[in-house]
C-alpha cells in the first residue's frame, strides 16, 4: 500500500494516491494543489524500509525549471483498517515538512544580476530609488487640464497621457503609470505634480546608470519582462523577470541575468510561501560584461550635451587601443546617433582627401594651391561656404586650416580614379566593425563622376559618416592606423595595415593648424591647457537649398581622439568647436 501512494504521487495521479489513505477526500485536495504548485512534476518515490506501522521513503522530484533533483526522506504512518492497510493521512505523507492545511509551491528564483562595468570594473548600474507617477481615473477632475500640466512639468506627451487614461475607463481605481522618476527629480516638482487631483505616486529602487542620460541608449535598461521580450528569449525569460529591454543590458542579458533556480516551499491555502524546504539546482549569478567605457570621460561628454537642444553626439576613443571611451547622445535624440547615425560629414572629410592628395607623392603641406570662390565640377561650380575666396596663393596647410572647398575640390579632381575611396578605406571607413551593437563606419561612393567626385571631396555628395567613423577617422590621422573600435574589454579586432608615415605627419601638423592658424576654423580651442589639440572642422549642408547644415568637430587630444555632432547645428565654428571646448575642458 505505502509503495503503491508513492507510485501514484511520483505519477502524478492524485485521485489514485489519494484512495491509498485513509482520509481520501483531504489527501486529494492536498495532493492535487501540491502537484499543481510544484508545476505538474515527475517524481521517483521508493519505500526504503518498513516497520511494523511505519515505512521510510526516499523522494527524487524533478521540477520543470530545476536544475537538480529536490530530494528528501520521508516516512509514512500505515493504519489497518477493516483488514486492509492504507496510508495515515497527513500531509507530511507528501513532505515531512508540510503542516496542517500546507501545500508544496515552486517559484522562479532569479540569479543577482552582474554588472555592466566601466574600463575600471566598477559597476555602472545600482539600485536607485524612484517614484512611479500614475493617474488613478477615478480621481481627476479635468483630464485635458491634468494632462497639460504634467507634460509642461514632465517634458511628455500630453495626448499619451489622456489617451491611456480614457482607455482605462472601466478600471477607474487602477494605478496608471504617466512616467518613473528617480527621486531627486521627483522632488524637484513634486510641489507642482503632487496636488494635482488624480495623481498617485507609488515608490521604490531599480537598476539605473549613475543619470538619466549617461551613455544611453548605448547601455539600455533593466525593467519587468514585456511580452516581446518573453517571446524573443525562447522561453529563457519569463512573466515577471527583470531583463534587459534595450541597449547592452538587452544584448547581453543572457550572461548577466545568470541561470534561475527553483525553490520550493511550504504554502498556506491562500499560496502564501511560509517555509523554504529547499532549492533543486540554486540559481547561477551572471557574468559581469566589463565595457571599455570610462566613467570620467562619459560624464564629460554628456554634460557637454546636456545644454543641447537639437539631436547631438559625441563619441571618443582610444587610438592606441580602438577602445571606445564615451557614446554620448543629446536628450532630443532617438535612437543612438553617436555610433549608428548617417550623415554627411563636411569638411571634417577633407582629412581624407588631403591624405589622398598628399599619399599621391607630389605635394607636401607646404606646397602651394589656390583657393578661388568656385571650382567647376562635372559642369557645376562648387563655391566656398559663403562665397569667400583667396586670389593670392596659399599652403595646402593654411587652405585646410581655413577649410577652403574650392582648394580640396581641385584637388581631388586631380586625384587617379578611385583613390578617395581607396584612402577612406585606409582610414577604416566602410570597414566591418565587431561592436555588439548597431553601427556604421561610413560610406564613400567607389565610382563617382566629376560631380560627385567634387561634392564628395569636401564631406557632401554621397559621403556619409557616423559621429564614431569620424573620431575613428581622427584617430587614424593621429595614430597612423586605421582604427577598430571595441566596446567590450577583451573583444578587440586587429587594425588594418598603417597609413604612410609622411601622410599621417603630414596630417598630424595640418590638423594642428586648424587650431594654431590665426585664420583656422577653431582657434576657440586654442587656450585650452595641456596636451595640445588637433581636428578638423566641419558644416555639411543637408537639403537642397544648403541653407540647412549640420555642425561637426573631430580632433584627438593625445591618445584621445573625438568627434561632436550636432543635426542642424549650422555652423561648426559656432556649434561643434563650443561644445568639444566643454568636453575638452571637463577632463583630467
Amino acid at each position: 500500500m505505502a509503495q503503491r501512494f508513492l507510485d501514484a504521487l511520483g505519477h502524478g495521479d492524485a485521485a489514485t494516491a489519494a484512495a491509498a489513505t485513509s482520509n481520501e477526500g483531504a489527501a486529494g485536495d492536498l495532493i492535487a494543489s501540491s502537484l499543481k504548485g510544484l508545476g505538474n512534476p515527475t517524481g521517483t518515490l521508493k519505500v526504503t524500509s518498513v516497520h511494523s506501522t511505519t515505512a521510510d521513503f526516499s523522494a527524487s522530484w524533478s521540477l520543470p525549471g530545476a536544475t537538480a533533483a529536490w530530494t528528501y526522506q520521508g516516512t509514512l504512518k500505515l493504519a489497518q483498517r477493516g483488514g486492509s492497510w492504507s496510508v495515515d493521512w497527513t500531509p507530511s505523507d507528501i513532505n515531512p515538512e508540510l503542516g496542517a492545511g500546507q501545500h508544496l509551491v515552486a517559484r522562479r528564483a532569479l540569479a543577482p544580476r552582474a554588472e555592466l562595468e566601466d574600463a575600471t570594473g566598477k559597476g555602472l548600474f545600482a539600485q536607485t530609488p524612484v517614484v512611479y507617477v500614475g493617474i488613478e481615473p477615478a480621481k481627476v477632475t479635468d483630464l485635458n487640464s491634468l494632462a497639460s500640466t504634467l507634460a509642461a512639468t514632465l517634458h511628455i506627451s500630453a495626448s499619451d497621457i489622456v489617451a491611456d487614461v480614457k482607455a482605462a475607463k472601466d478600471t477607474p481605481h487602477a494605478f496608471v503609470p504617466v512616467i518613473t522618476l528617480r527621486k531627486p527629480a521627483y522632488d524637484a516638482v513634486y510641489s507642482i505634480i503632487h496636488p494635482l487631483p488624480g495623481t498617485v505616486f507609488n515608490t521604490g529602487t531599480e537598476l539605473l546608470a549613475p543619470t538619466s542620460r549617461f551613455a544611453q541608449p548605448l547601455l539600455g535598461h533593466v525593467g519587468p519582462a514585456t511580452a516581446d521580450s518573453v517571446k524573443a528569449s525562447s522561453g529563457r525569460v519569463q512573466v515577471g523577470d527583470q531583463t534587459g529591454l534595450d541597449g547592452l543590458q538587452q544584448v547581453f542579458d543572457a550572461q548577466l541575468s545568470g541561470t534561475p533556480g527553483v525553490d520550493v516551499y511550504a504554502a498556506d491555502a491562500d499560496g502564501t510561501a511560509v517555509r523554504k524546504l529547499g532549492s533543486p539546482g540554486a540559481a547561477k549569478p551572471g557574468t559581469p560584461v566589463r565595457l571599455t567605457l570610462d566613467r570620467a570621460v562619459q560624464t564629460a561628454a554628456d554634460d557637454a550635451l546636456h545644454s543641447v537642444s537639437q539631436p547631438a553626439a559625441i563619441v571618443a576613443l582610444q587610438p592606441s587601443t580602438g577602445r571606445i571611451l564615451a557614446v554620448a547622445n543629446s536628450e532630443a535624440t532617438r535612437g543612438d546617433i553617436a555610433l549608428a547615425g548617417q550623415y554627411p560629414p563636411g569638411s571634417t572629410f577633407k582629412i581624407v582627401t588631403a591624405a589622398a592628395a598628399l599619399a599621391q607623392g607630389s605635394l607636401t603641406p607646404d606646397t602651394q594651391e589656390t583657393c578661388p570662390k568656385s571650382a567647376p565640377a562635372g559642369g557645376f561650380p562648387i563655391h566656398n561656404n559663403d562665397g569667400e575666396g583667396f586670389p593670392a596663393r596659399l599652403t595646402l596647410r593654411k587652405a585646410f586650416a581655413m577649410s577652403c572647398d574650392t582648394t580640396f575640390v581641385q584637388l581631388a579632381l586631380k586625384l587617379p580614379p578611385g583613390a578617395l575611396h581607396t584612402t577612406a578605406s585606409q582610414f577604416g571607413l566602410g570597414a566591418q566593425w565587431q561592436l555588439p551593437v548597431g553601427s556604421f563606419s561610413g560610406s564613400v561612393p567607389a565610382d563617382p563622376n566629376e560631380g560627385e567626385l567634387g561634392q564628395d571631396s569636401i564631406g557632401q555628395g554621397k559621403v556619409l559618416l557616423s559621429p564614431l567613423a569620424a573620431a575613428a577617422m581622427a584617430g587614424a590621422a593621429q595614430s597612423g592606423r586605421p582604427i577598430a573600435p571595441s566596446l567590450v574589454v577583451g573583444k578587440q579586432a586587429s587594425a588594418g595595415p598603417a597609413l604612410p608615415a609622411t601622410t599621417a605627419k603630414a596630417l598630424q601638423g595640418m590638423m594642428r593648424s586648424v587650431i594654431t592658424d590665426p585664420q583656422g576654423t577653431a582657434t576657440a580651442l586654442a587656450g585650452l591647457p595641456g596636451t595640445p589639440i588637433s581636428g578638423k572642422t566641419g558644416t555639411a549642408q543637408y537639403t537642397p537649398d544648403t541653407k540647412q547644415a549640420h555642425a561637426w568637430f573631430t580632433g584627438y587630444r593625445g591618445d584621445l581622439a573625438f568627434a561632436v555632432f550636432v543635426y542642424g547645428g549650422q555652423s561648426s565654428k559656432t556649434v561643434g568647436v563650443p561644445i568639444a571646448k566643454t568636453f575638452l575642458a571637463a577632463l583630467p
